[in-house]
């Protein structure tokens, strides 16, 4: 599908939520920072855990509100909101007040904001792109963002500690500019009437609706392969969510300045420089090694990833070189890029015709299970120091190989038929 031909909703949604994602880059990996220095590793560690709390909730409830009021209405809602919640992280943090606590009060409402805002967001690219070549368009999403990634983190790196206040005011502007051009540009693309609407003879109460959520993860204690798949998938992913948690911790904390070609490198500034190494690997790398790594069995793929993800957070606690640090991101970052492409197709192979929707939707229990308790790691420096902290997450990864191990050695005693469904 070529850009001409792109509905207007998506080419100023893609340009739009470029700007944004740069902006979130920003401030958001330095967030464990400035709660860990600000109330201590312990209690930082329990703010983020409620803090993704919210998120998850709020993403339910997302979904409720782009299929019951719009995708447009609830797009320009939430960045109405998410440029209100600025001006708040911009007063929290500014030359006249400073306030830790309403700076995760802010911060807190954001990722509510930004969460009700994605199921639109997506939803809308289902619902103006032909089936045919969704595909594509998600993946031009999804290579823009890691484009950002790489962006974003080096100019927070930049702005986030030393003009705090003027990079908030700046989101909030841009915030409100976001909502004002999907307002006056874009188009309401969700169908006229609902499906949800309609049952029960009339519109059902939200929290029916979260429940009939919340009910369909119940599948994944029918299924037994499925439900090693979402528990590994939960233990591994304790490994990929420190990148902004306890690698940034470590970074900041105890790598010291360093001298490149007579340029100064503090902690923070390393960390960015980790961090877009990441995104831009993955903007570069992810069709390369999906269209490699489908030539391998997916036991071997699976297991090959948390592997690597584990020597990779092994090697982060080893050194505090620069250089070594970045080659410790670029062995964790392949084990990213090795099951990036491979685990939807995977789930969709797994889950029967009828249940596709239920098993997509369960499956994203590995990320939001995981990116909720994923913050402990933080307090658990403090009892056990950074080193053996490491050495507990990479266990967890090796854990996870074990147990997709034996997923895969239950798939191989299911019937022939029920078998070829999973395996390539």
């Amino acid at each position: 599908m070529k850009w001409k031909d792109w509905d207007l909703n998506l080419k100023i949604r893609l340009l739009g939520e470029g700007v944004i994602n740069i902006l979130f880059w920003m401030y958001f990996p330095f967030m464990s920072i400035y709660f860990a220095e600000s109330f201590g590793k312990v209690t930082a560690g329990m703010l983020l855990i409620v803090s993704q709390l919210f998120g998850v909730f709020a993403n339910l409830l997302g979904g409720y509100l782009a299929d019951h009021i719009g995708r447009k209405k609830m797009m320009v809602s939430s960045y109405v909101g998410a440029g209100s919640a600025f001006v708040l992280f911009a007063f929290a943090n500014s030359p006249w007040y400073n306030s830790p606590i309403l700076t995760f009060v802010a911060f807190s409402l954001l990722g509510i904001f930004s969460m009700l805002y994605w199921p639109a967001s997506h939803a809308m690219v289902a619902d103006v792109v032909p089936e045919q070549h969704r595909n594509a368009v998600f993946a031009v999403f999804y290579t823009a963002i890691n484009i950002t990634v790489v962006i974003g983190p080096l100019l927070g790196s930049l702005f986030f500690f030393q003009y705090r206040f003027e990079l908030l005011l700046t989101g909030m502007m841009i915030s409100f500019v976001f909502a004002f051009i999907l307002w006056k540009y874009i188009r309401e693309t969700a169908p006229k009437k609902h499906v949800i609407s309609q049952q029960r003879g009339g519109k059902r109460p939200w929290y029916e609706y979260v429940k009939d959520q919340v009910s369909s993860y119940r599948i994944i204690t029918t299924d037994k392969v499925f439900l090693l798949f979402i528990i590994a998938g939960i233990l591994v992913a304790q490994t990929f969510m420190q990148l902004d948690l306890l690698i940034a911790v470590y970074v900041s904390e105890m790598v010291p300045d360093q001298t490149l070609f007579s340029y100064t490198i503090t902690g923070e500034k390393l960390f960015g420089i980790l961090i877009s190494e990441n995104g831009l690997l993955v903007a570069l790398f992810t069709v390369v090694m999906t269209r490699w790594m489908s030539r391998y069995k997916e036991k071997s793929v699976f297991i090959g990833s948390a592997v690597t993800y584990g020597i990779g957070m092994i090697l982060f606690a080893h050194s505090m070189n620069m250089f070594f640090l970045m080659f410790a991101m670029l062995i964790f970052t392949i084990g990213e890029l090795m099951v990036v492409g491979v685990q939807q197709g995977f789930v969709s192979k797994l889950a029967p015709e009828d249940m596709r929707g239920q098993y997509f939707a369960a499956s994203d229990l590995r990320f939001t299970i995981g990116r909720t308790i994923a913050p402990i790691a933080i307090p658990l420096t403090t009892m056990i120091g950074f080193t053996f902290t490491f050495y507990s997450i990479a266990f967890l990864a090796f854990v996870s190989a074990i147990i997709y191990w034996r997923m895969f050695y239950l798939v191989d005693r299911q019937p022939v038929k029920q078998k070829a469904v999973v395996q390539q």
